[in-house]
């Protein structure tokens, strides 16, 4: 049995090589957030006057900047404000958004409306757009980006919640609960929550790419950390008086950007795969 489960397990990533190597990048980008050292022991905020604006080399694989910093030390640093300013704003629209969702889609009525409605509301504004207004508000600095950005997917979050917890609430194991005497938070904790948790996730896992990109974008207009602390949209920003002479300041920077991005997107796109694979065969 353990062999044919293994040639399954096999049969399934050599099937799927763009999956494989989505979760390599993936990994990578994450060692580099928590764990620049592995890849590089340059420091990002000091550089070599005369070696300004080299070209991509053995010893500088992402070349210099104009200050003649080492770039890719500064891309795998940048990584951590970056990855860690999307896991917070990932975080903040999933906790929120399922709160609100949870509490709209069990409680129905009033409350339901109400909360539907600001989600509404929510929607018909352009991310971008919101996340500037509120991050305007807030002021500048990473977690100020991150909050904004989150904000703005609370009510994706609110929306699948409730459409779950509607299709949960009246299954069977739940009626049994409240047939047995179960107060409510009980049944909305024990028995709700765990079984319309699995799509939410599964948006936490695409959101997580856009997040990505919203959070770049800020600190790409210069909403982020301040100067000369490396993040990935401040990096492209930096090198745009420079793109006729060393391309490599926005394209490498900018095409990590874009690896981390499709390579959320492939995998969550298999996490939801997988997903509608078992609710099919629950069926």
């Amino acid at each position: 049995m353990s062999e044919t489960t293994g040639t399954i397990r096999e049969t399934f990533w050599l099937r799927r090589p763009g999956l494989v190597l989505s979760v390599v990048v993936l990994v990578c980008v994450l060692l580099a957030a928590f764990f620049p050292g592995l890849f590089t022991g340059q420091d990002p905020l000091s550089g070599v006057p005369a070696d300004k604006l080299q070209p991509p080399s053995p010893h500088h694989p992402f070349g210099t900047d104009q200050l003649g910093r080492d770039l890719f030390s500064r891309v795998a640093h940048g990584a951590a404000l970056s990855l860690k300013a999307t896991a917070l704003a990932v975080a903040v629209g999933l906790v929120v958004g399922s709160g609100l969702g949870l509490l709209a889609g069990y409680a129905g009525g009033l409350l339901d409306d109400a909360l539907m409605r600001v989600a509404d509301v929510l929607l018909a504004i352009p991310n971008l757009l919101l996340s500037l207004a509120l991050v305007t508000a807030l002021g500048f600095g990473t977690v100020k980006v991150a909050i904004a950005v989150g904000v703005t997917s609370v009510a994706s979050f609110a929306r699948i919640m409730r459409s779950e917890v509607l299709r949960v609430r009246e299954a069977t194991y739940v009626e049994a609960a409240r047939s047995a005497g179960a107060r409510r938070g009980s049944v909305l904790l024990r028995h709700v929550l765990p079984g319309a948790s699995g799509p939410v996730l599964v948006l936490a896992a695409v959101e997580f790419g856009t997040v990505v990109l919203a959070v770049s974008s800020l600190s790409f207009l210069g909403y982020g950390a301040e100067p000369p602390t490396p993040e990935w949209g401040s990096l492209v920003s930096g090198g745009r008086n420079y793109l006729a002479t060393a391309w490599w300041l926005t394209t490498l920077p900018g095409l990590t950007i874009a690896a981390t991005v499709l390579a959320a997107n492939r995998i969550s796109r298999a996490l939801d795969g997988e997903l509608n694979e078992e609710r099919a065969e629950s069926r």
